[in-house]
């Protein structure tokens, strides 16, 4: 038998995997946004690395929030509109937990009781948002599953209204106060800029809940099954994948976020109300598309991308023109790159 020479790539190589580069990346537009911002605001160095941190936990949030809408996508391709709601209620569970069984109202000092209310806070908040994007998914989307795409679409805006109106008629109108367990006096001297423990606190937990996603996702017989049913529902199906299961874990992570980013939301601006859902869920959506809908890493570039231009547009004294500037990088990513900027994840085709 002749053997056959085997044929040689002529494809570059990559030295570097995917979320190094990212990495690489990233610390660079950090660095250069750093620099940018100490030449153009009050305040120099010290302000700019406030406002980078900022920036961050902004980011944070958003891009917490656009993993269950680009997870759902991924999945089902279902732009699930009531994703923001879920992230207002986990606001509101938080506030009335720490409130009521915790009796929380002002800032806790001792270390080890902030730290218990918060591992207390973050398991309940996370488990009932789960819980609730679960419930939707089994009795609003999972009926709809075989129905023309429009139905489970309007469907999503409809839960979305649902939610909003239940929340406005239990808690009013206004604005309701957050507990702020979080001593707000707690900072940190970075580059002789004062920065906010909670900020810090907020990043690292948000990037923690990130990276733990991913390794889900990548190393887990679960993650596996969200892996092969989002490239092939039906080859997926046939090698033993329980669709429903999988589909209803992957409402339930992205709920569990959406309920961190709530915990977050409170912590940081201090306030929640019952529209809250609609502008975070609104910008989480366009994360999820700047970066790429159905990619996670497109996601988390998205909602830190969005985080950063919000707060470049109140660092300059345009804070009203925020979300106009963050739409129009939107239109431009999607002209050049309709896509997104990381691409969509989609399935090898013979």
């Amino acid at each position: 038998m002749s053997s056959v020479a085997a044929p040689v790539s002529t494809a570059p190589r990559r030295l570097l995997p995917l979320w190094l580069r990212l990495v690489l990346l990233s610390a660079v537009g950090i660095a250069a946004y750093y620099l940018l911002l100490s030449v153009i605001v009050e305040g120099g160095s010290e302000t700019a690395m406030q406002q980078v941190f900022n920036a961050l936990t902004l980011g944070s949030i958003y891009a917490l929030v656009a993993l269950g809408y680009t997870m759902v996508y991924g999945i089902i391709e279902l732009i699930n509109f009531a994703h923001g709601d879920v992230f207002m209620v986990g606001a509101f569970i938080a506030l009335y937990f720490l409130a009521g069984p915790l009796n929380q109202s002002g800032s806790v000092t001792d270390i080890l009781l902030l730290a218990g209310l918060l591992l207390l806070t973050f398991p309940v908040t996370m488990a009932l948002t789960g819980l609730l994007n679960v419930t939707i998914e089994r009795f609003a989307y999972r009926p709809l599953r075989r129905a023309p795409r429009l139905a489970p679409l309007i469907t999503a805006i409809g839960v979305s209204f649902i939610l909003q109106n239940i929340v406005q008629i239990v808690v009013g109108t206004g604005d309701r106060v957050f507990p702020q367990i979080f001593p707000l006096e707690w900072r940190i001297e970075i580059a002789g800029a004062s920065v906010s423990v909670l900020s810090i606190f907020i990043f690292m937990v948000a990037l923690g809940l990130m990276i733990g996603l991913q390794m889900f996702i990548n190393r887990t017989r679960l993650g596996r099954a969200m892996r092969s049913t989002s490239q092939d529902k039906e080859a997926a199906q046939l090698m033993g994948v329980d669709l429903n299961q999988t589909i209803a874990l992957t409402f339930l992570l992205g709920g569990a976020l959406a309920g961190a980013a709530g915990i977050f939301q409170g912590l940081y601006f201090g306030y929640v109300r019952f529209d809250l859902g609609f502008n975070a869920g609104l910008k989480a959506f366009t994360a999820a598309v700047l970066g790429g809908i159905g990619n996670l890493t497109g996601a988390l570039l998205g909602g830190f991308m969005i985080g950063f231009i919000e707060n470049f547009s109140a660092a300059v004294g345009q804070a009203r023109w925020s979300q106009a500037i963050v739409f129009v990088v939107l239109i431009v990513v999607l002209v050049f790159r309709p896509s997104g900027i990381l691409g969509q994840q989609l399935a090898d085709r013979a």
